[in-house]
């Protein structure tokens, strides 16, 4: 009996201690005073201390109801550009998701857009790209190497100062309506171009700026007259297999990553494995690849006996069957046509759409607050950042300051 007693009495104690240590942190958090929520901000976005100077600054603006201002102070130190959109971006840059991943052309591409307060859906169709200036003192911009960008790494180059825009077109030899954003950089080449079907560009694309994988969008409802030959109908021997479960990621995925028909990653397979020296390889109008007798890359061809009565690639037109059926949800933009020719068309159908914005939000939001959305709240502060976004010009930066704004106090 007095085992029990004593048992319900530290329960009691344990219940009390609980309920004062949530109301002191509630305290905490609704009290946070400006120069705490600079402090906060100034952390979240820089991971780097301020100094006295910028906190006093950082401070008056918050004080002033002027957090984006404030924000924006943050935002000026070089650590946002060399530490947090490095490390936010460089994990999109590899199958393995490699925050440690060396500097390439993909990752500074982005960061100098954010910089620049570029319409950030440039990542999927710009010609755009962003190298070191003169003053860097690295090895120039190389098409069939990574070490203009891997000195910059090793020197641990001020980002903020050091990058500038040009065009993949002057520097890559490559048409500018052949250009896709970050699609066509050679760090993404040499990532999702490498080998295999270029089905990888698609589904690396759709998890890292779409925020889902193929299994998200699967849809058995599709036509699958579009399913290349390679793919078995008949797995294993079993029919069910296509129809139930494969069918529902091919019959949408096949007939965009179309418009990657003639994109490949070229390099010496015996003596370069892993591609370290290869490049970016497009055929322009008028190149024949011998196995296909058109532009059209040999890898689509491959494994055509799966199924001979599959589809055969013999252009570079995209379809996105995906307007209809579950993934209308995606929210199309309806002024665009559902169809067109190359990655650059197919890389706008993708950044127009309302997941792709909801998609870089929710990335932010992740990385400032360092949560996923939790309640209603947060979902309701998701839309209308989303909004903002959208409406705004797509300036990812000041993504990055409004979320800042709301876990300020956190």
């Amino acid at each position: 009996m007095k085992q029990l007693v004593a048992q319900i009495g530290r329960s009691k104690y344990a219940f009390s201690l609980a309920i004062v240590v949530a109301a002191l942190s509630s305290v905490s958090h609704s009290y946070a005073g400006p120069r705490e929520q600079a402090k906060r901000i100034h952390d979240r976005l820089t991971g780097v201390p301020p100094s006295s100077q910028v906190l006093d600054q950082m401070e008056s603006l918050i004080s002033e109801g002027l957090v984006s201002e404030a924000a924006d102070i943050a935002m000026q130190d070089a650590a946002f550009y060399s530490v947090t959109l490095k490390n936010w971006i460089t994990p999109w840059t590899n199958e393995d998701a490699d925050v440690f991943a060396p500097l390439n052309d993909y990752t500074a591409t982005i960061i100098g857009i954010t910089r620049d307060e570029i319409d950030f859906r440039q990542i999927l169709s710009g010609d755009i790209l962003y190298i070191a200036n003169a003053t860097a003192g690295v090895p120039a911009y190389s098409t069939t190497n990574n070490a203009h960008y891997q000195a910059l790494d090793d020197q641990s180059a001020d980002l903020k100062d050091v990058l500038q825009g040009t065009t993949q077109s002057s520097v890559m030899g490559i048409p500018a309506a052949a250009t896709a954003g970050i699609m066509t950089t050679r760090a993404a080449a040499k990532s999702f171009f490498k080998d295999g079907t270029n089905r990888a560009m698609f589904r690396f694309t759709l998890i890292n700026h779409l925020c889902t994988d193929l299994e998200g969008v699967k849809d058995t409802s599709r036509s699958p007259d579009r399913i290349r030959q390679d793919v078995s109908r008949s797995p294993g021997g079993d029919s069910r297999i296509f129809n139930n479960s494969c069918v529902g990621c091919h019959s949408g995925m096949d007939p965009l990553a179309q418009a990657f028909a003639y994109y490949n990653y070229e390099y010496n397979i015996e003596n370069d494995p892993d591609g370290e020296q290869g490049a970016l390889q497009y055929n322009q109008s008028g190149q024949i690849d011998a196995d296909t007798g058109t532009r059209v890359q040999g890898k689509y061809h491959i494994n055509g006996n799966n199924f001979p009565y599959g589809f055969i690639t013999n252009n570079d037109d995209w379809n996105n069957y995906w307007r209809q059926g579950l993934n209308k949800n995606l929210g199309w933009d309806e002024s665009l046509p559902a169809s067109g020719s190359g990655a650059k068309s197919m890389g706008q159908e993708l950044a127009n759409s309302q997941q792709f914005a909801t998609c870089q939000v929710t990335k932010v939001f992740k990385n400032i607050c360092l949560r996923s959305p939790q309640d209603a709240a947060d979902r309701a502060q998701i839309s209308s950042i989303t909004n903002t976004f959208t409406s705004t010009g797509y300036n990812i930066k000041q993504v990055f300051a409004d979320s800042a704004d709301y876990c300020k106090g956190e």
